[in-house]
């Protein structure tokens, strides 16, 4: 059971998909500490079940983790007096609003003001070992080239608030390195489902492209914007991020660090739809359309979005212009036998998991 002078690790983004499985592995880790989970009131029943859960899958995490209410848009975080600082001794800072549509208000309230606030809160931890957050590779916005895991602010346009918020909290966390935070930056690339059960909490991203191929006959139209053969989209699998951070969170050449956990070798949109038909049975005929005559359809032709189900702003990223160096996550990684599958190795899983699970939605957790 707890001890209530037990070491404390802080996470905040529980039940979501990448907290959920990150949570048992750092208690693993640090089998002297307990965890509390930040959890909007909203949520609190789902957390519940989601430790139930996690307790029946491993026994040795019974009375180690505690759910307690909170808000990060809140200076506090609304636990005061409910967590005393002095016992936190990491902090793994994941929420966010993970919506690419997002209003501008919610987008800077959720993911910059909050992000502020956990770091108010980590500078009040005498015993902060270090503070782990999650940013996303696409902070990069719509570069163009290579972005490196040192580049940020480097006068970059946004496809969408969602990217803009990102980018600005994580300028606040690089701020608070400097004044000596000791905190280590993960960007993960686009996150799909466990690469070896399938496995996922919503569909969207790569998602939306399979819907709509499984909701044709066997010969399929997909339509296709920009020059496909060229770009590329990177995508990850749930279970990759996760040994990643779990590993490198824990390592001291992490301190201070920032990893972009991408696919080195990604696939070009082209060679990606060309794995999802096979993937999905079907014999793909693409219709090239202009990357505007293609959002607006989705936007304003009355019909277009409710058939075919995928937003406006997801094919932005069927055009996105960067590529993600890797070199710091797969330098720092090179002894620990983590490495990005291959996508056409698990999208087999990925599809099966998606037939067997067709109540998932593709809703973000607000």
């Amino acid at each position: 059971m707890s001890d209530p002078d037990n070491d404390i690790v802080l996470f905040t983004g529980f039940p979501g998909f990448l907290a959920s499985a990150l949570l048992p592995r750092i208690l693993s880790r640090l089998a002297a500490a307990d965890a509390v989970c930040l959890v909007q009131p909203q949520h609190l029943t789902l957390a519940r079940s989601r430790v139930a859960t996690l307790v029946a899958a491993d026994e040795s995490l019974r009375g180690r983790i505690r759910i307690i209410g909170g808000d990060i848009t809140n200076r506090g975080l609304d636990i005061t007096g409910r967590l005393a600082p002095r016992r936190v001794i990491e902090i793994f800072h994941l929420a966010a609003v993970y919506d690419l549509a997002v209003k501008r208000d919610v987008a800077m309230r959720v993911n910059v003001l909050g992000t502020q606030h956990v770091i108010d809160f980590a500078r009040d931890c005498p015993r902060l070992r270090r503070f782990q957050y999650v940013s996303t590779c696409y902070v990069s916005g719509r570069w163009r080239g290579t972005f490196t895991e040192g580049m940020l602010e480097e006068g970059q346009q946004f496809n969408n608030f969602y990217e803009e918020s990102k980018q600005l909290a994580e300028v606040a966390v690089r701020k608070a390195i400097r004044v000596g935070l000791p905190v280590t930056i993960y960007r993960p690339a686009i996150v799909v489902g466990d690469s070896t059960t399938g496995e996922t909490q919503k569909y969207d991203g790569p998602y939306f492209a399979l819907q709509w191929l499984m909701r044709q006959p066997r010969v399929a139209v997909m339509p296709v914007v920009g020059d496909t053969r060229r770009r590329e989209f990177n995508v990850v699998p749930r279970d990759y991020v996760v040994d990643a951070i779990a590993w490198l969170s824990g390592r001291v050449e992490s301190m201070g660090r920032t990893y972009a956990l991408a696919d080195p070798r990604p696939l070009t949109v082209d060679a990606m739809l060309d794995e999802m038909a096979r993937a999905t049975g079907r014999r793909m005929i693409r219709l090239p359309l202009p990357l505007g005559v293609a959002k607006g359809m989705l936007t304003w032709v009355p019909g277009v979005q409710a058939l075919m189900r995928i937003p406006a702003a997801a094919v932005d990223y069927f055009v996105h212009p960067t590529h993600y160096d890797t070199a710091s996550a797969r330098s720092d990684m090179a002894s620990s036998g983590i490495a990005c599958p291959p996508f056409a190795s698990y999208l087999d899983t990925l599809v099966a998991w998606m037939r067997a699970h067709p109540e998932v939605g593709s809703s973000a957790m607000t």
